[in-house]
């Protein structure tokens, strides 16, 4: 029952590699167990006849050369790690209802100027409120980004950077959606708002914390948007090597079924095959409703968990459609990211809006020579694929993956005749090979919250016990699960003792 690990950390996410090379870095003894074959979760890959496909999506915030919200790159820095990027000139390519088609360009003023192109009488409106998200990544980027449960972190960065603080402070509880409706008032610029939350964080801009909205809204234009050379799976695979460079281990086709407890603390974890580790702290990259529901008796569940859930559920999780296609599907000129959506009212809907990846147009090397990958996903709940026997499941699949092409024929014409590989993923698919409670992509909010003011923080309310990823502050994306791992590994270093980085 002796303590073997100073933390075992569970899952193999990039919130949980974040926590467990961090952590290795100050000297800490550190065990990763994940369940698949590889690391990564979300952020993981598969290779099919030629083609390395990412899992998740190809848009990569936190690879920027300056600032403090570049949080990937000093993610690997920490444990002597890089990786070659890519530059992408453009955030999204949107297609929405009513013609209105734009690009988000990674130039400020250029992306200002084409939104005014469409919406002139809100000039003054679409500048104010895109400046105001300026203010609040100005906040963020000015100081470290670490854990917000270490007082005398707290102290610090206040008396280091109190005008920074206080800015913070002010947008805690404000959604972007209040922010945006100080400024704007065509209904169908607001839609747009919308969007632009929704593209990442899964709900409109009235549930969508300003704090998140002002970093996405701004970086994009600050440290931009950087593909990683060889595809998103590389951020996990350097990570690992940075991480057993430094002393910490990873063991794989590890499943955790059950974490130990002892008089109500946190002490080790057991796996489904019995083997037993024991650590003096004990961290989850699984999602809440995964750690508390599955890993925990049910009745250790805590009242603050079940406040929680009062407050956030499972958002959905996507049906993807991984293609290989022939180069000469893709108009001359199409940019790497794009979103389609036919009409306003199924923004939200079961397979409503359409979120394309093709990255191979930053890196042809994940592709066979005069071919491309087109990654299509749309939002579907898993209640759409449960009970379904075996044929009637498949041929569920292939019908929705017949959809979602013709919808793309929009974009690329001549998709169906260039076809070359395809690949179907649903909501089952999700929780199978992401170990993710009904494969839900994180925790969106049941209603109208005070921006992140609910979100938890790491510590949990079972001694010994921490949470990572996008169940806890900030929420969803890798940059902001990045943001959860250097806070828990910061809050886990003062409680292990070890030492934490000073300015």
């Amino acid at each position: 029952m002796s303590n073997q690990y100073d933390a075992i950390v569970i899952g193999s996410g990039i919130g949980g590699l974040v926590t467990a090379t961090q952590l290795a870095a100050k000297g800490a003894k550190v065990l990763v167990l994940e369940s698949y074959l590889i690391p990564g979760g979300s952020a993981g890959y598969f290779e099919r006849e030629g083609y390395r496909f990412d899992v998740g999506a190809s848009m990569i915030f936190g690879f920027g050369k300056k600032g403090t919200t570049n949080l990937l790159t000093k993610a690997l820095a920490a444990v002597d790690m890089s990786i070659e990027t890519i530059a992408d000139p453009v955030q999204i390519h949107y297609h929405l209802p009513d013609g209105l088609d734009l690009k988000v360009h990674r130039d400020y003023e250029q992306f200002l100027q084409e939104l005014i192109s469409h919406f002139p009488a809100e000039k003054t409106g679409i500048r104010r409120f895109y400046d105001e998200c300026w203010q609040v990544f100005n906040c963020l980027n000015s100081m470290d980004l670490l854990s917000l449960e270490e007082p005398r972190y707290l102290t610090r960065v206040f008396f280091q950077h109190p005008l920074s603080c206080l800015g913070l402070v002010k947008y805690l509880p404000q959604n972007a959606g209040d922010v945006a409706r100080k400024y704007i008032k065509d209904p169908k610029l607001l839609k747009f708002i919308d969007m632009e939350c929704y593209c990442w964080s899964v709900v409109p801009a009235d549930r969508t914390p300003m704090i998140n909205a002002g970093m996405v809204f701004s970086d994009r234009h600050y440290g931009g948007i950087n593909y990683p050379r060889g595809g998103v799976g590389q951020i996990a695979l350097k990570l690992v090597a940075g991480l057993e460079k430094a002393g910490g281990e990873i063991q794989y086709q590890a499943r955790v079924n059950k974490i130990i407890l002892d008089a109500g603390r946190a002490i080790g974890v057991r796996l489904t095959n019995g083997k037993e580790y024991y650590a003096k702290k004990i961290v989850s990259n699984a999602t809440r409703w995964d750690t508390f529901e599955k890993l925990l008796p049910p009745e250790s569940l805590p009242g603050s968990e079940k406040k929680w859930q009062k407050r956030y559920q499972k958002s959905p999780s996507f049906l993807s459609l991984h293609l290989g296609v022939k180069a000469d599907v893709l108009p001359s000129g199409s940019e790497c990211h794009h979103i389609l959506l036919e009409d306003w009212e199924n923004m939200e809907a079961e397979q409503g809006t359409i979120f394309v990846s093709i990255p191979t147009l930053l890196d042809p090397s994940l592709a066979p020579p005069d071919h491309h990958i087109i990654h299509a996903f749309t939002p579907s709940w898993i209640d759409q694929w449960q009970k379904l026997p075996p044929q009637e499941y498949q041929q569920k699949k292939e019908a929705a993956a017949h959809r979602l092409i013709e919808r793309l024929k929009k974009l690329f014409p001549k998709l169906d005749t260039g076809l070359d590989y395809i690949e179907i993923g649903t909501a089952r698919t999700h929780r199978r090979f992401l170990n993710r409670i009904d494969g839900s992509y994180g925790p969106i909010p049941r209603r109208k919250l005070l921006g992140l003011l609910g979100m938890p923080f790491n510590r949990t309310a079972i001694p010994n016990l921490y949470c990572v990823g996008d169940s806890t502050f900030p929420g969803q994306g890798l940059n902001a699960v990045a943001f959860s791992g250097f806070a828990c590994s910061h809050r886990l270093a003062v409680d292990l003792g070890l030492p934490t980085r000073r300015d």
